[in-house]
């Protein structure tokens, strides 16, 4: 966590917690989502902006975390602003290494060391990595494939609706926050 959030967090310690406003789609791209595009439906059918500007995705990326109930956020100085993701709280990006293996490295370019494979009804491949669950990018497959063909990686059949529970993740800290 930044040291400028950190002092923040110490200065105002009671700002309120903001959901709906940020998610984070399949492919890693964070959405701001204001009160219109909330009203027009949940994320990712309702996506909103694409953040685009690369400073304030490395900041996001740089404060995300997850609390206690498996809920991800970036920590917006002294303001927790929770995530809703379309698919979990990783999105893995591969990359060949010379002697055969791949490396995993998160959307936030953190690296990862590979558990386990699940691959869910819909044939989306998710990888547990000592950093947690994540979907491997879509343009990654092949690499994917090629561990998996070569007995690298082993997959486990999943339930895409049981994986959030299974793995520890909420996927839509809007629609789990309580009521009231």
């Amino acid at each position: 966590m930044d040291d400028i959030v950190k002092a923040a967090l110490q200065k105002w310690p009671n700002v309120p917690h903001c959901r709906g406003w940020l998610a984070l789609d399949a492919r890693g791209d964070w959405y701001l989502r204001d009160d219109q595009v909330q009203a027009a439906g949940p994320f990712p059918q309702a996506k909103g902006s694409r953040i685009e500007h690369a400073k304030l995705r490395e900041f996001i990326e740089r404060n995300y975390a997850a609390d206690d109930d498996g809920a991800w956020f970036f920590q917006n100085g002294p303001q927790r602003v929770y995530v809703e993701l379309e698919a979990a709280p990783f999105v893995w990006r591969l990359a060949a290494a010379p002697d055969g293996a791949v490396s995993i490295t998160s959307h936030t370019g953190s690296q990862a060391r590979y558990r386990e494979a699940l691959l869910d009804e819909n044939g989306r491949l998710f990888l547990v990595t000592d950093l947690g669950c994540g979907l491997v990018h879509s343009l990654d497959m092949n690499l994917a494939a090629e561990q998996i063909e070569a007995g690298r990686w082993k997959t486990a059949d999943v339930v895409a609706a049981q994986l959030p529970r299974q793995q520890g993740f909420v996927v839509s800290p809007l629609a789990a926050a309580p009521r009231g």
